[in-house]
């Protein structure tokens, strides 16, 4: 062997080392503030059928098949996709539904790769009918995916669509007329 293979098998064993000992786990979280109580927002987030006047994925592929199943909206509400190479195929299933507080949802892709995450909003209530939301996907990743998202900017970009989809959010929900308390 040459010095040069030496070499290559020295830094790829290093790299092969680094990446395994990276975090098995990752969570990627985005907020904002929206001038709307937590319950006005909360109608926009537990219902899918909501979610393609805000959702990044849905403006990428405005011709993706989509289904609705499971109860109307809250917990057990199903949403599969299926579409472009930009939105893939998946599902998700809400498995926890408080209202006025937080969503939770279980997340399976199917392509363009398997993986299985979890997925929070949590609405916190600031005072003066305004409500902060944070978006947020965690989970476990293997080997390929810790490499991913170390190298590709995984959490930069997923995070960017985050951000999209919070801005998104805000303007629906900003945007309409406001109900008189009491």
């Amino acid at each position: 062997m040459t010095i040069f293979a030496l070499l290559f098998l020295a830094l790829l064993s290093a790299l092969i080392a680094y990446i395994s000992f990276l975090p098995d786990s990752f969570r990627i979280a985005r907020s904002t503030t929206i001038d709307a109580p937590p319950e006005t927002v909360f109608r926009h987030i537990y219902d899918f059928h909501n979610w393609r006047d805000w959702s990044p994925w849905a403006k990428l592929d405005p011709e993706m098949k989509e289904e609705y199943g499971g109860t109307p909206q809250g917990y057990g509400a199903t949403y599969s996709w299926s579409g472009n190479k930009e939105v893939g195929v998946g599902r998700m299933e809400i498995v926890e539904s408080r209202q006025g507080e937080r969503v939770r949802i279980k997340i399976a892709f199917t392509k363009p790769f398997e993986a299985k995450h979890d997925v929070q909003f949590d609405l916190k209530p600031l005072g003066d009918d305004r409500t902060e939301v944070t978006w947020a996907m965690s989970g476990r990743h293997e080997f390929i995916g810790k490499a991913m998202f170390k190298f590709f900017g995984v959490d930069k970009s997923l995070g960017q669509r985050f951000e999209k989809g919070l801005a998104d959010l805000k303007r629906v929900v900003e945007s309409q007329p406001k109900i008189a308390a009491g």
